[in-house]
């Protein structure tokens, strides 16, 4: 029996609004079709005829005929408007937008669960990887200990390129921007932002809880220098940005993102480009390591694609950790051994050591490696940006 139509309503037409059009044209396992499409600039030269398109988003949410929404536009004010009045109405919709996830999560499952609405986002988190769909249905137990993995695939093809190709920073960055891979501002995946959205959205699914963004460390790759590439080499490690939830016990849990020191043993130390990798730990499990493109059009669009198919199933998710799960709680009690290059020793004296196990001075370069608690670098987050420092996470495995 031929399920309904999709008739589909889509906000935003950039690099991976366009990326879906072209997936779903070319795909033959959904019966679905983009009606109409929402873009902010009338003005600017489209691939598409121009009666795919409007300025209104009011014409496409009132559009009897739509019956899925597809949510694909960088404002998260706006993403959290569209994604709120369909959701009231007790309809579809299927977003990308990470921060508006992060930062609104609990509301929008509420919505779901009281209008019998049906948000799914999988392209929010990890680009093809299915990580949201995999915590909810086949990690749907509280054995999990850890989730680590590269989030952001803009960061990761700049440091890859930075440690292959011996390219500088703002060469790397420039191509990464070139290739679509990084916004023209790209704040958001330089300094730990992105990683962190897309944290918060997998430790609701991983493990029941969310975490308001503004309360969680994190930090990113602009300050890095030569000195700390060459650094990483000299010791066999390379640099990738990470984000990690981890188990503190039976009542407790933490969220970061910042760079790390990788060795060859770690499961990330090869994930290269624009991938992503993420590793699942568990009690009895031990490690599950899923991989995939994180960032261009067609791998994006592709999970979207998935979302969409879901939608047909009508698939939607249970949040079965939140609704039956013992909530665990967030703490900062986590003691991180740290690589902290700086220029001066102002720099240096805000940050308070536990124990200092390695330090090095010299007229161009300064480095110290030791303990810190967690709880002291949240305090820290505002100020760190401020300096001219960088620092990584010091784990040989992940």
């Amino acid at each position: 029996m031929e399920k309904p139509e999709l008739v589909i309503g889509l906000f935003g037409f950039g690099v991976v609004g366009e990326g879906l059009y072209h997936v779903l044209e070319n795909s033959k396992t959904v019966n679905a079709r983009i009606k109409q499409i929402c873009i902010r600039n009338p003005e600017k030269e489209r691939s598409l005829p121009p009666d795919f398109f409007t300025n209104e988003v009011s014409k496409v949410l009132e559009d009897k005929e739509i019956n899925l929404f597809v949510e694909l536009i960088d404002d998260p004010v706006e993403a959290y408007n569209i994604a709120k009045t369909v959701l009231q109405s007790g309809r579809r919709i299927v977003s990308g937008n990470k921060k508006m996830l992060a930062f609104h999560l609990p509301e929008l499952i509420e919505l779901q669960q009281k209008h019998q609405g049906t948000l799914l986002y999988e392209a929010s988190a990890c680009g093809s990887i299915p990580i949201i769909r995999n915590l909810e249905e086949y990690y749907d137990n509280d054995l999990m200990t850890s989730v680590t993995g590269i989030l952001n695939g803009s960061s990761n093809f700049i440091l890859t390129k930075l440690f292959k190709s011996g390219t500088d920073y703002a060469a790397a960055l420039k191509e990464a921007q070139n290739l679509g891979f990084a916004e023209s501002d790209p704040s958001a995946d330089v300094d730990g932002f992105d990683a962190l959205y897309k944290l918060v959205i997998i430790a609701t699914h991983a493990i029941g809880t969310w975490v308001h963004p503004e309360k969680l460390f994190h930090t990113g790759i602009r300050n890095i220098s030569r000195d700390d590439i060459r650094f990483a080499i000299e010791k066999g490690f390379k640099i990738k940005l990470i984000a990690k939830l981890v188990k503190l016990g039976k009542e407790n849990f933490s969220l970061f993102v910042m760079p790390s020191l990788t060795s060859p043993e770690n499961y990330v130390y090869n994930v290269e480009d624009e991938y992503n990798g993420v590793i699942i730990e568990g009690q009895y499990y031990d490690k599950q390591f899923m991989f995939g493109k994180g960032a261009g059009a067609y791998p994006t669009g592709s999970a979207v694609l998935s979302d969409i198919t879901a939608c047909e199933h009508a698939y939607s998710y249970e949040y079965k950790k939140i609704k039956y799960f013992r909530k665990l709680s967030y703490s900062e009690d986590l003691k991180l051994k740290i690589y902290l290059r700086y220029e001066n020793l102002i720099d240096l004296s805000h940050f308070s050591f536990e124990t200092i196990s390695e330090k090095y001075t010299s007229l161009q370069y300064n480095f110290v490696i030791g303990e810190i608690w967690l709880s002291e670098l949240v305090r820290l987050k505002n100020i760190i940006l401020k300096l001219n420092v960088f620092l990584a996470f010091y784990e040989e495995e992940v």
